[in-house]
Formats: C-alpha cells, structure tokens, sequence
C-alpha cells in the first residue's frame, strides 16, 4: 500500500479535510485516531472544528505508516508511538535533535485564533511580513530538507 504523500505546505494550521488530504486517510478516520491515539490533540474553535499543527500531521503521516505500511494494530501502533514518544523525550534531555513529527509546540489561545484568522484571510487582504524567521519555520525547512535528502538518497 506504499503510496506518496504530497509535501506539506508552509501552514500554521490545516483543516481535517487538508490533513486527510496530506496523510492519505479521510476525515472519520483522523477523528477516530484521536479517540486511540492520545498524543493526537488537535486544536479546537468554533462549532468543535479541528485545527492541526505540522508536528500534528507528520504524526499521523507515523501513525499511517505503523498501521498501514508496516502492519501494527491499533494496540500495537499505540505502544510503538508510545515508545518513539519516551525514545524522544530520552534524546531530548540529552540535547539531541527530535524525532520527526514527535515534538510537542505548546501555544497559547490568543495566538492561535490569531493564527488561524490569518490562515483564512485572502492573500492580498494578508498584511505583508518581515523577513523574520520563527522557530516553526525552521523546523519546518529541517523537515523539508531531510525529506529531500531521503529522496536523494534512496534513488542511489
């Protein structure tokens, strides 16, 4: 069932309908992984609409991989992400970079419904930005960057 994913955008927040898009699964599925897979907490706003991070969408894109790819149950693929999550947490205290999609960005409400109204602003209404660069961001190139270098490398 080896399929490939579209990159995912440069985005703050995607909807259900974008992850489901972005992770190959449809939206009844992601609702039912977050009753399973507790590390899976969207953001919620008005009218219960769900909101995910990018660190969000890689670990479904993990949780996709564990059960479709490779065959875990939904028990099973609960107790390997558990383990990469503690796996994570051991590296992290010991200064080393995370696992992908494993690390958790805390925000605050105010920040996030900023974020999300500036999501859903037509792009000439959008305010232009600086050339500054958030902590998202990078880590989002990081990603981006691995995902190419494990392209190249596997067509070698």
């Amino acid at each position: 069932m080896e399929k490939t994913l579209p990159p995912i955008p440069v985005k703050r927040y995607f909807t259900i309908g974008e992850v489901a898009e972005l992770c190959g699964v449809k939206p009844h599925v992601l609702r039912y992984w977050e009753q399973e897979f507790t590390q899976l907490r969207p953001m919620k706003r008005r009218g219960n609409r769900r909101y995910y991070q990018h660190h969000e969408v890689l670990m479904i894109r993990r949780i996709r991989d564990l059960l479709y790819d490779q065959g875990f149950t939904i028990s099973g693929a609960r107790n390997k992400l558990q383990e990469l999550v503690q796996t994570e947490r051991e590296r992290r205290k010991a200064g080393e970079v995370p696992l992908e999609g494993m690390e958790a960005i805390e925000i605050d409400q105010e920040e996030f419904d900023a974020a999300v109204q500036d999501d859903m602003e037509p792009a000439e209404a959008a305010e232009p930005r600086g050339r500054t660069i958030d902590m998202s961001q990078l880590l989002h190139l990081r990603r981006e960057l691995n995902e190419i270098r494990e392209l190249l490398g596997s067509s070698h």
